[in-house]
């Protein structure tokens, strides 16, 4: 078998090709490294990450729907380049360094959003996410475009599993988006330490006022839910009862809150559409 490794460096981005190939096969994959390294000297607790650019690319992109005009920042290259600087200033963070709690979740739920908008932008025109998930050989998405923080980089299944989840801040799952219509909408403000709690219960309101992503009847006492509370199930609770004593305040009906807090409802799950979450002309 032939072997053959390329690397590639491109402004702004290090990109990592690695080609196998032998008589009948050619596999490929990509690792998408944005940022970049800062010395020791440079970087700085993530308490003082500022995520102002990100919060006006965001207000300029994002409507009140979380519908996002990626066609539009496709095209404008100086806005592609504001994302490239928010993504270098993220770097300079020291994730070990001391922080808040509060500052450690808006930066990480901040960073989430940006490398995935990054990465749709890099494959657009898509129509899902889905389309860059490639389960055993070439580019996912989710493994495969990652993010340098401090001395190290981060991939979005990274950020999420070994980093938010273990947080201990359920909500964050109301919060970080896919790019997909069945996520939670993206929210046209950055995420703050000041304003964190309200933004969280927010969102969390916002996701089970959306019937497509819950769904209640209380005379056959039954509750249906986005399966982003069947995927991350045990983030809410030990038990299912638990967990729907956590969702319960949330919930958009004194009734279904009252139904939830039983913990008596047969509960079923919804379809999840990953269509891209993508502003309609």
């Amino acid at each position: 078998m032939q072997k053959m490794s390329l690397v590639q460096k491109f402004a702004g981005i290090g990109v990592l090709l690695l080609v196998v190939v032998d008589s009948d096969h050619c596999w490929a994959g990509a690792k998408v490294v944005v940022g970049q390294g800062w010395p020791a000297g440079q970087q700085v607790s993530i308490d003082q990450i500022n995520h102002a650019s990100w919060e006006a690319l965001l207000g300029k992109y994002v409507d009140l729907d979380g519908r996002v005009n990626y066609s539009a920042w496709h095209q404008a290259k100086e806005d592609r380049l504001a994302l490239d600087q928010y993504l270098r200033h993220l770097s300079r963070a020291d994730w070990r360094r001391q922080a808040t709690q509060e500052a450690r979740l808006a930066y990480w739920i901040n960073a989430y959003n940006a490398l995935t908008i990054q990465g749709i932008l890099r494959e657009y025109p898509t129509s899902s996410i889905r389309n860059h998930t490639a389960k055993v050989f070439g580019y996912n998405i989710w493994d495969d475009l990652q993010l340098t923080v401090g001395d190290r980089s981060f991939s979005l299944n990274q950020m999420e599993h070994e980093v938010l989840r273990k947080m201990g801040e359920p909500r964050v799952h109301f919060a970080i988006v896919c790019a997909s219509i069945g996520c939670p909408p993206l929210s046209n403000r950055a995420y703050s330490a000041d304003h964190l709690d309200q933004q969280l219960t927010a969102n969390a309101r916002r996701f089970f006022a959306d019937p497509q992503k819950f769904r209640f009847d209380v005379s056959h006492q039954r509750l249906e839910l986005s399966p982003i509370l069947k995927w991350f199930a045990e983030d809410f609770g030990a038990s299912q009862a638990a967990q729907m004593r956590t969702i319960a305040p949330y919930l958009p009906d004194q009734a279904a809150r009252n139904l939830a807090t039983r913990g008596t409802a047969t509960v079923s799950y919804l379809g999840y559409d990953w269509k891209l979450n993508d502003r309609l002309p």
